[in-house]
């Protein structure tokens, strides 16, 4: 994308739901067809090292899925400022492709929102690891943001919140407990 849209939406789906980093003007939850929330993306800045990768989540094409998440409207003034900090903080291994979908909102209204999809060509692309490896990853790794199991319970804690059932991701944070021996964390 080269033009920044006014009004700017952004589909979050991970960390972007607890942690947008921009002025939000409003959030709306919503879906996106085409697409799953998946640990599919190796992570080796932020959640893990080049030597102990983590994993974060990314959206994988998939023809039936589906992905709950919030769209943000970032405020009015400030989307270009928004749309760069979002490049710099999401594209800084070039492990996401930018990206426009159409989410439905709650609320019945379509938006277009920038998102953020895995590269399935990419190095970091691991999509296709089975829920207990990848709950094995998540529970050792650390990265310069903190604990894997941090961002897997913050993410999970956040889709409760809103009210948005991932199945998946409950088993993992559970699984996640259990091996991390961290029975009272929130997730």
């Amino acid at each position: 994308m080269h033009d920044t849209p006014a009004p700017l939406w952004v589909f979050g789906y991970g960390s972007l739901i607890w942690n947008p980093g921009f002025p939000v003007a409003e959030r709306v939850v919503a879906r996106v067809a085409g697409w799953q929330r998946s640990f599919c993306m190796w992570s080796i800045h932020h959640r893990g090292t080049q030597e102990n990768p983590g994993l974060v989540l990314a959206l994988d094409a998939h023809p039936d899925g589906w992905c709950d998440g919030v769209a943000f409207r970032a405020a009015p003034g400030t989307e270009a400022a928004t749309l760069a900090m979002l490049r710099e903080r999401e594209l800084i291994s070039s492990a996401y492709l930018e990206t426009t979908v159409t989410a439905t909102a709650r609320d019945g209204r379509t938006i277009q929102a920038v998102v953020f999809v895995i590269d399935t060509a990419h190095v970091q692309y691991c999509g296709g690891l089975t829920p207990a490896d990848q709950a094995q990853i998540i529970a050792g790794a650390t990265g310069g943001r903190g604990h894997n199991r941090d961002y897997l319970w913050s993410t999970v804690t956040h889709l409760h919140d809103l009210g948005i059932a991932d199945a998946d991701l409950d088993w993992l944070a559970d699984r996640v407990r259990t091996l991390s021996g961290d029975t009272d964390a929130q997730g």
